[in-house]
């Protein structure tokens, strides 16, 4: 057998395997981080339900000052509405699809590049000392696409420290 029909045989058993390999990965995924700040729930919950505020301390505006951004629906809670277009972090769509004022919002969001759709969600838990335990997560389901399988193994390590600092942000804003 000549050496160029082995190379083909080996690449041909080599994508198998990595697809049926994707088949064993589950679509799902999640991530989460949580961070105490000394403010109210509802003084959080300010800076969270209206989406022009998420300019003061999301991550990705800081990155790309040149994003450009456009809201609609209401100013604040459900069907608030943001649309970016960047060069560095991408496009997308956030719509706030659930509100309850102190307590949480849950957006549904739409990435057209990769067509790829998450739910997002920050919760406000006021604790007796005064403080509130935010707690954001993202979570959503791949589908059958093997390769976007293989890419839940990373999210975490993507976005929980986008996470992270934009949760660090808000502290900082919501304690001045």
């Amino acid at each position: 057998m000549g050496v160029l029909k082995r190379l083909v045989i080996a690449f041909v058993v080599l994508i198998a395997l990595i697809c049926v390999g994707g088949l064993f990965i589950s679509p799902q995924y999640e991530v989460k981080r949580q961070i105490e700040v000394r403010s109210s729930a509802d003084y959080v919950y300010q800076h969270v339900a209206d989406l022009k505020a998420w300019q003061k301390w999301g991550v990705w505006f800081k990155r790309d000052p040149d994003m450009k951004v456009e809201y609609s629906g209401a100013s604040q809670g459900v069907t608030a509405k943001s649309s970016w277009k960047s060069e560095t972090q991408g496009s997308g769509e956030m719509t706030i699809t659930h509100a309850e004022p102190a307590k949480m919002i849950q957006y549904n969001l739409y990435f057209p590049d990769m067509d790829m759709t998450s739910i997002g969600k920050m919760t406000f838990t006021q604790l007796d000392n005064g403080n509130t335990l935010i707690e954001w997560s993202d979570s959503g389901d791949m589908g059958y696409n093997i390769v976007n399988r293989y890419f839940t193994l990373f999210l975490d390590d993507m976005l929980g420290p986008d996470f992270e600092e934009g949760l660090k942000n808000l502290k900082a804003l919501t304690e001045k």
